[in-house]
């Protein structure tokens, strides 16, 4: 029987963490709660802690630092799997998964959409590998230490990875953190494929063939 592993969603920041606990994670209107989860079948769910940034972070009311809004996020995160331990559990590599499933429990697993709270602090990959993360995307719509987002023009989606992007990738590599593309310039698109040594993964990015939105993928990539 299959069942579903979907790797990105953005409930755990933007339903649950910032509602002052008005929002369950068992049960609400959003796209995904663990009721939905397990009434299609879910074995797993990848978390993404997403950082808000400049114009939208003033939209959306968040004022902390990068590095302080994730910690803010994961500690929600935490609270939310200790209250729903009876359903999920989470899970940190694929024997994890499968014990889960043995023990009737749906198993969940921690990203971050854009590494901007690195900050150029190569010991944070570090960090983040050892409060659960395991897969990290490395940007979204705007520079970091790490590179650029995709972006419609072509000046700025041909750049690829910063020095400290390549380290970083490299260290994701050895903790075992999967280096996710989505939302990446194309040229670091390319970066990541020259020197990752891992799979990788384009966890929200489909076929610019079918859609030729800047986040989507080339045939050739």
């Amino acid at each position: 029987m299959m069942r579903i592993i979907d790797f990105h969603c953005d409930t755990i920041g933007e339903r649950i963490a910032r509602s002052e606990g008005k929002v369950s994670l068992r049960h609400n209107d959003c796209h995904i709660s663990l009721e939905k989860m397990q009434q299609g079948d879910a074995l797993a769910q990848f978390f993404a802690i997403w950082i808000p940034l400049q114009d939208t972070a003033e939209r959306l009311g968040v004022d902390m630092p990068p590095y302080d809004y994730f910690n803010f996020v994961y500690g929600k995160y935490v609270e939310a799997l200790e209250a729903n331990k009876d359903i999920i559990a989470p899970a940190f590599c694929l024997a994890d998964i499968e014990a889960n499933r043995k023990n009737g429990l749906m198993s969940s697993i921690l990203s971050i959409e854009d590494s901007v709270p690195l900050e150029g602090k190569i010991e944070r990959v570090n960090e983040f590998y050892e409060k659960g993360v395991r897969l990290m995307s490395l940007t979204w719509n705007y520079e970091n230490s790490v590179g650029f987002p995709n972006s419609d023009d072509p000046a700025l989606t041909a750049k690829g990875l910063k020095p400290f992007g390549i380290e970083a990738v490299e260290r994701m590599n050895e903790l075992g953190i999967i280096v996710d593309i989505s939302h990446l310039s194309d040229g670091g698109i390319y970066d990541v494929f020259k020197y990752s040594k891992k799979p990788i993964v384009a966890s929200h990015s489909n076929a610019r063939g079918v859609c030729a939105h800047r986040r989507n993928l080339s045939d050739d990539m």
